[in-house]
């Protein structure tokens, strides 16, 4: 089984990054023949504009541009697609966006037109969400900030694809807590990723 995991932060030496570390090293120790890929998407440089060329894409009037199938290419390649970030104004960062904004296009992650109705493509896609949040578990729940951003990410973004979000984490207190922790919890995440009798279940708060 092969994960991709995608990364989405400008310091290579920052938490997130060690976190998507940390759950690769969980996928190599949770089986043979378990591998995974890290998209670094600000080392590869993706571009995250969505441009004109995209917008022709969504209209069904051009073929993907190379860096998008490149990417697509990636995640057909995998069995699970993991999203690891830091949480920017309650949600993902522009980057992230961005890459979702032009990789999940028209007529590879959905089917739509005006008249016809909408096709969910990734119906065999299963995601796993690692959000790496600054604040506190007492200020996601009194300002309901993680049920916004689950409805916004997860059922907003990849139900609209027929994806499964298996995993949504919050990983909190992330700019004072001891990181040893999160990073624990990154490789158990990987561990489990292949592993449905050991699989993590949906997280609010830790």
């Amino acid at each position: 089984m092969h994960a991709l995991i995608v990364v989405a932060h400008p310091n290579p030496r920052s938490l997130t990054h060690g976190i998507a570390a940390r759950v690769g090293e969980g996928v190599s120790l949770s089986g043979p023949g378990n591998s995974f890929e890290i998209a670094d998407l600000a080392a590869e440089a993706f571009d995250p504009r969505f441009s004109l060329a995209d917008l022709a894409v969504h209209h069904r009037e051009a073929p993907p541009p190379a860096d998008v199938a490149a990417e697509q290419a990636r995640i057909d390649r995998a069995d699970a697609l993991v999203l690891v970030y830091p949480v920017y104004w309650w949600s993902m960062p522009g980057l992230l966006k961005g890459w979702i904004d032009r990789v999940f296009s028209n007529g590879w992650a959905f089917d739509f037109s005006p008249d016809a109705k909408l096709v969910k493509k990734l119906h065999g896609l299963r995601v796993h969400l690692v959000a790496v949040a600054g604040a506190d578990a007492r200020t996601y729940a009194r300002h309901g900030y993680f049920g916004a951003m689950k409805t916004q990410i997860d059922h907003g973004i990849f139900d609209y694809c027929g994806a499964t979000v298996v995993t949504s984490e919050l990983l909190l207190d992330s700019e004072t807590q001891d990181p040893t922790a999160h990073l624990d919890a990154a490789r158990d995440i990987g561990r489990k990723l292949f592993n449905p009798s050991k699989r993590c279940e949906t997280t609010e708060a830790a």
